[in-house]
Protein backbone atom coordinates (compact mmCIF):
# COMPACT_ATOMS: atom_id res chain seq x y z
CA UNK A 1 0.00 0.00 0.00
CA UNK A 2 1.14 3.31 -1.05
CA UNK A 3 2.18 5.89 1.83
CA UNK A 4 0.35 9.09 1.89
CA UNK A 5 1.41 12.56 2.05
CA UNK A 6 5.12 12.02 0.87
CA UNK A 7 6.91 12.60 -2.23
CA UNK A 8 9.48 10.12 -4.31
CA UNK A 9 11.75 10.60 -1.53
CA UNK A 10 9.84 9.83 1.14
CA UNK A 11 9.90 12.98 2.07
CA UNK A 12 6.54 14.88 3.62
CA UNK A 13 4.84 16.86 1.28
CA UNK A 14 4.03 20.43 2.94
CA UNK A 15 0.45 21.92 2.37
CA UNK A 16 2.24 25.02 0.80
CA UNK A 17 3.60 22.57 -2.00
CA UNK A 18 0.56 20.97 -2.54
CA UNK A 19 -1.31 24.67 -2.92
CA UNK A 20 1.48 25.32 -5.70
CA UNK A 21 0.96 22.02 -7.42
CA UNK A 22 -3.21 22.14 -7.34
CA UNK A 23 -3.97 22.36 -10.78
CA UNK A 24 -6.84 24.89 -11.19
CA UNK A 25 -6.84 25.86 -14.84
CA UNK A 26 -8.46 23.64 -17.27
CA UNK A 27 -8.16 23.17 -21.04
CA UNK A 28 -9.98 20.72 -23.41
CA UNK A 29 -9.44 20.27 -27.01
CA UNK A 30 -11.28 18.27 -29.74
CA UNK A 31 -9.72 14.85 -31.25
CA UNK A 32 -10.66 13.55 -34.37
CA UNK A 33 -12.16 9.51 -35.05
CA UNK A 34 -8.53 8.34 -35.82
CA UNK A 35 -6.70 10.60 -33.30
CA UNK A 36 -9.14 9.32 -30.77
CA UNK A 37 -8.38 5.48 -32.00
CA UNK A 38 -4.53 6.21 -32.20
CA UNK A 39 -4.72 7.04 -27.76
CA UNK A 40 -7.18 4.72 -27.07
CA UNK A 41 -4.37 2.07 -29.33
CA UNK A 42 -1.52 3.25 -27.73
CA UNK A 43 -2.79 3.49 -23.75
CA UNK A 44 -4.74 0.09 -24.18
CA UNK A 45 -1.42 -1.65 -25.84
CA UNK A 46 0.96 -0.06 -23.29
CA UNK A 47 -1.69 -0.88 -20.30
CA UNK A 48 -2.20 2.99 -19.50
CA UNK A 49 -5.43 3.79 -17.30
CA UNK A 50 -4.85 7.47 -17.04
CA UNK A 51 -5.33 9.08 -20.18
CA UNK A 52 -5.46 12.28 -18.68
CA UNK A 53 -1.94 12.23 -17.03
CA UNK A 54 -0.34 10.42 -20.25
CA UNK A 55 -1.77 13.27 -22.47
CA UNK A 56 -0.60 16.01 -19.92
CA UNK A 57 2.76 14.34 -19.49
CA UNK A 58 3.54 14.24 -22.70
CA UNK A 59 2.53 17.60 -23.74
CA UNK A 60 4.42 19.47 -20.68
CA UNK A 61 7.28 17.34 -22.08
CA UNK A 62 7.23 18.60 -25.87
CA UNK A 63 6.71 21.96 -24.28
CA UNK A 64 9.33 21.86 -21.51
CA UNK A 65 12.00 20.36 -24.60
CA UNK A 66 11.08 23.36 -26.89
CA UNK A 67 11.81 25.93 -24.04
CA UNK A 68 15.11 24.53 -23.46
CA UNK A 69 15.91 24.26 -27.30
CA UNK A 70 14.64 27.49 -27.79
CA UNK A 71 17.01 29.18 -25.05
CA UNK A 72 18.17 32.86 -25.98
CA UNK A 73 21.86 32.88 -25.89
CA UNK A 74 23.99 36.07 -26.44
CA UNK A 75 25.95 34.33 -29.54
CA UNK A 76 24.27 32.41 -32.51
CA UNK A 77 24.27 28.73 -32.67
CA UNK A 78 26.84 29.28 -35.89
CA UNK A 79 29.43 31.82 -33.71
CA UNK A 80 28.92 29.15 -30.55
CA UNK A 81 29.78 26.06 -33.39
CA UNK A 82 32.94 27.83 -34.38
CA UNK A 83 34.13 28.30 -31.00
CA UNK A 84 33.96 24.48 -30.28
CA UNK A 85 37.47 23.06 -30.13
Amino acid sequence: MAKKGRNKNNQPITKDRITTLRRKHRTSFMLNEKEKEAIESYCKKNKINNKSKFIRETLMRTVIQHFLDDYPTLFDKKDMDQLKV
